[in-house]
């Protein structure tokens, strides 16, 4: 009953972080959008801009002809994700990667269907623009890798 327990606790979060993450980045593009004009991007020190630009692809602009292609292979990578938790949800912090990384690829995926193509506003000096969603991947992606780095502790009394 003990690990039932935990697994659906795990979901819960997991849920509720993706509904969090998914929520910020679309909040976050439509005050970008609607604030943020495509030909004036706005100054920040450092060399930071506030853009309005549109990425029709993934990652620097990968696959930006491939509308059908972006959709199975970010739904594809989210069902797979998935079933791992689904198997391991009682791994200690796999509901935060797993919150991340869907709930972003969740609001890129939303604007892709929406608009064909996803906002991104923020914009630091020598790199492409990104957005929540991306932050939101890469922390959740770098985050997985942590918690598969964890070996996984055996319960007491367990072969």
């Amino acid at each position: 009953m003990q690990a039932s327990h935990g697994r659906a606790q795990a979901w819960a979060w997991a849920l509720a972080l993706i509904g969090v993450v998914v929520a910020l980045d679309q909040i976050a593009k439509q005050i970008a959008l609607s604030s943020i004009d495509r030909a004036s991007p706005i100054e920040l020190p450092l060399g930071f801009q506030l853009s309005n630009v549109r990425n029709k692809g993934i990652a620097f602009g990968l696959f930006a002809g491939g509308k059908a292609a972006l959709l199975a292979l970010t739904l594809g990578a989210i069902a797979l994700l998935l079933v791992y938790f689904t198997f391991n949800s009682a791994r200690p912090g796999l509901w935060a990667a797993v919150g991340l990384v869907t709930g972003g690829a969740l609001g890129n995926l939303a604007d892709r269907v929406r608009a064909g193509a996803v906002p991104d506003f923020i914009d630091p000096p020598l790199w492409p623009a990104f957005n929540i969603a991306d932050v939101a991947i890469v922390a959740g992606v770098a985050l997985l890798v942590l918690v598969l780095m964890v070996p996984v502790r055996k319960h007491e009394g367990a072969p």
